[in-house]
């Protein structure tokens, strides 16, 4: 008796889990152009806003992280702004920046928990694509928190995922076991 009540409980947490990632998944891919870009992202379910975002890119040595406006179309939620900041990063940088993101990476999901950690699920891509050195990985790290901790007032910390599963490092030099906080050492 005990057994079919907890598989049964098991079975409806699957189905809301399930059924968030794919709310989470449905966004219109992102149109840019020139320095200042704009995201006109479709978001389902309500109205879009618009947000000035700075988002942390390589300089042209990669060395530091210095911060690139543009402006972000975004449904109301604090997810909705992560993912188009994430997004805007993906896009890359304009003309005297240097990309943090290795080819391919692409965010799975987004939530942002009560206690103010972000927990980001990242595709295979992110470390399978990695160019590799403690520095690149340093800034590509930085590059996702800062830019999310520091537009977006709900999150204090980022926690990565990759594939669904919790990741020990993208290229062997820093512990993505833990949360992130903002590294404000890294910008210039």
């Amino acid at each position: 008796m005990r057994y079919k009540r907890y598989h049964a409980y098991g079975l409806a947490a699957l189905l809301v889990l399930g059924g968030a990632y794919l709310l989470l998944d449905r966004r219109a891919p992102l149109e840019t152009e020139g320095p200042g870009k704009t995201s006109p992202a479709v978001v389902p379910g309500g109205p879009l806003k618009r947000s000035v975002a700075n988002i942390y890119f390589a300089d042209k040595d990669n060395v530091f992280l210095t911060a690139q406006p543009r402006t972000l179309s975004h449904g109301e939620d604090p997810e909705s702004l992560g993912r188009a900041v994430f997004d805007s990063l993906v896009q890359g940088p304009g003309e005297g920046w240097m990309q943090t993101l290795p080819p391919g990476a692409s965010l799975r999901a987004l939530y942002i928990a009560q206690d103010g950690t972000a927990y980001i699920d990242l595709t295979e891509a992110v470390t399978e694509n990695f160019p590799g050195g403690c520095k690149t990985e340093l800034l590509t790290v930085y590059s996702i928190v800062n830019s999310l901790v520091m537009n977006i007032a709900e999150i204090e910390s980022v926690k990565f995922l990759i594939g669904g599963q919790e990741a020990m490092t993208l290229g062997g030099h820093l512990d993505l076991r833990f949360p992130f906080k903002a590294n404000m050492l890294l910008i210039r």
